[in-house]
């Protein structure tokens, strides 16, 4: 059994940088070949202290048909909790030559799980100590694919992101009590992409987010440092259409008690290509933090289902992502500030001034996902106490 050192962290998203680094052949002509650095990166998970996985390999193709792989280095073939990977740390899994090109696709292998524990991929809820195994078949067998395209070019860097969104990949599947792991994954070009960096209340929970017509789009997120509140949101893709996020600061819940901060959202920040931008030191106000609790049921019994809270604002038609949780009895918690939050707009003149959003205080939509994709959405406001939500999800 693995030691292991409980954490309690929200939602998360996880990253696995495919770092090409470009080399070019002798005397400058004919072909030439890269080096592919795979590396790990992470941010927190909704309702889990730990999520471990094995990686076997990874593979890269041009086409789809013809694969090369990129075997991970000796010392990282154990199980690697992606949540010790925050803040823009990155573990290198391994390296492999690799031809200058364009290609279209990557493929994660993970190991497969024998049949005890430890094991090879297995996740630990919030709270307990002991591990869960994760249902993986299809990684297992034939890999987890994500489409580029991304192009190598001879005696360039070319790094490939794949963002791993593990709050909505890890699904509880009914009263079973098994976890099943089917990804959500996204592919970004890291040579247009960059980070920001601030500081804030330590524990706070951070997202890069963009407006979609489907909603709230994460980009990255990370958990402020513990002691210092230091935190970098990386990578973060510089988008086409105008190459900003909204930075979404979301302090912990208070351990016992209703004391707790309001929520900071910072507009327009912008995301310039191998750079940082600064958003300097974010103090979040005071404000009472209320819960929304209720259940679940799933064709009438108690289920498992991930929920997330948005977040609307009236002045800027603009939602935001800033809670998930996952249940797996059916009872679910959602602690949320039952102010509204602090909002900016980005500048470089620090530190940045934050207006209080008193229209959209205590105003929620909660969201609740089952293991075959069936939603169900419900508004609530928790600006004058604790309220009760109850989901009826028939998939």
């Amino acid at each position: 059994m693995r030691k292991i050192k409980c954490r309690s962290w929200g939602w998360a998203l996880l990253s696995l940088s495919v770092m090409l680094a470009g080399c070019g052949g002798g005397g400058g002509g004919g072909s030439s070949t890269g080096t592919a650095n795979v590396l790990l990166t992470d941010s927190p998970a909704c309702g889990y202290d730990h999520v471990f996985v094995t990686v076997d390999h990874v593979e890269i193709s041009p086409d789809g048909n013809s694969w090369s792989s990129i075997p991970v280095a000796s010392g990282v073939t154990q199980p690697i909790d992606l949540l010790n990977l925050t803040n823009g740390t990155l573990l290198t899994l391994g390296q492999a030559p690799l031809a200058a090109g364009t290609y279209q696709q990557v493929r994660l292998v993970l190991k497969a799980n024998g049949n005890a524990a430890p094991w090879a991929n297995a996740i630990v809820l919030t709270g307990s100590v002991n591990e869960t195994p994760l249902t993986t078949p299809s990684a297992q067998q034939s890999g987890y694919k994500v489409v580029g395209p991304f192009t190598v070019q001879a005696g360039t860097l070319a790094d490939l992101v794949l963002d791993f969104n593990a709050c909505k990949s890890i699904v509880a599947a009914g009263a079973s009590g098994k976890y099943l792991l089917k990804p959500v994954v996204t592919a970004i070009a890291q040579v247009v992409s960059g980070s920001i960096s601030g500081s804030t209340q330590p524990g706070s929970r951070v997202y890069a987010e963009r407006q979609s017509s489907q909603g709230p789009v994460i980009a990255t997120g990370t958990v402020a440092d513990p002691a210092t509140g230091a935190f970098t949101l990386s990578p973060i893709e510089q988008s086409s259409t105008g190459g900003t996020v909204d930075v979404v600061i979301v302090p912990a819940a208070p351990s016992s008690g209703t004391a707790g901060y309001t929520s900071d959202i910072i507009q327009n920040v912008p995301v310039v290509a191998g750079g940082t931008t600064n958003v300097g030191t974010i103090t979040p106000a005071v404000s009472t933090i209320n819960t929304v609790s209720g259940t679940v049921t799933v064709s009438g019994l108690p289920g498992a289902a991930n929920l997330v809270a948005d977040q609307s604002l009236t002045a800027t038609t603009r939602i935001y992502e800033v809670a998930a949780a996952v249940t797996t009895t059916g009872s679910f918690s959602l602690p949320l500030s039952a102010s509204g939050p602090g909002i900016s707009t980005y500048s470089p003149t620090l530190p940045l001034v934050f207006t209080p959003d008193t229209t959209d205080a205590g105003a929620y939509s909660i969201t609740a996902t089952d293991a075959a994709g069936t939603a169900a959405t419900q508004t609530t406001n928790v600006s004058a106490g604790p309220t009760t939500l109850l989901f009826s999800l028939t998939p």
